[in-house]
């Protein structure tokens, strides 16, 4: 096994909204939906249905959905103008800016956003 993450899941209130907001957003890092159900919708890369997904889920214990203080997903992006589009389509649909797209102290590039629900979310470029 050479993998470190399996799968992601954050909580929505609100499955609708947050898929109209997921899919806007998750095109520009090659995502599409691969899986539907009730409860949740699973996103992976459009090169690789069955690799590790990203889901958005209504919580298992019928909870209201909250956040995890100092949890974040960093999702992976191509090129430093999918970060630019991902931060931008976010932004544009509802997200608030939790730093600007551009260089971080790792030398990589990165645009931080809080979805709908708050969940703090990501996009990173590796730059070689």
């Amino acid at each position: 096994m050479n993998k470190v993450i399996g799968f992601v899941m954050v909580g929505t209130n609100d499955l609708e909204k947050s898929s109209k907001f997921y899919d806007a957003i998750l095109i520009h890092l090659g995502m599409k939906r691969v899986s539907i159900t009730e409860r949740y919708i699973a996103y992976g890369h459009s090169s690789d249905d069955l690799g590790v997904k990203f889901y958005i889920t209504k919580p298992f214990n019928k909870e209201a959905a909250n956040v995890g203080n100092g949890t974040m997903v960093a999702l992976s992006a191509e090129t430093k103008d999918a970060v630019d589009k991902f931060h931008a389509t976010a932004l544009k649909n509802g997200a608030i800016n939790e730093g600007d797209p551009g260089p971080r102290s790792d030398g990589n590039y990165y645009g931080y956003i809080r979805d709908l629900d708050g969940n703090k979310i990501t996009a990173r470029c590796v730059v070689n």
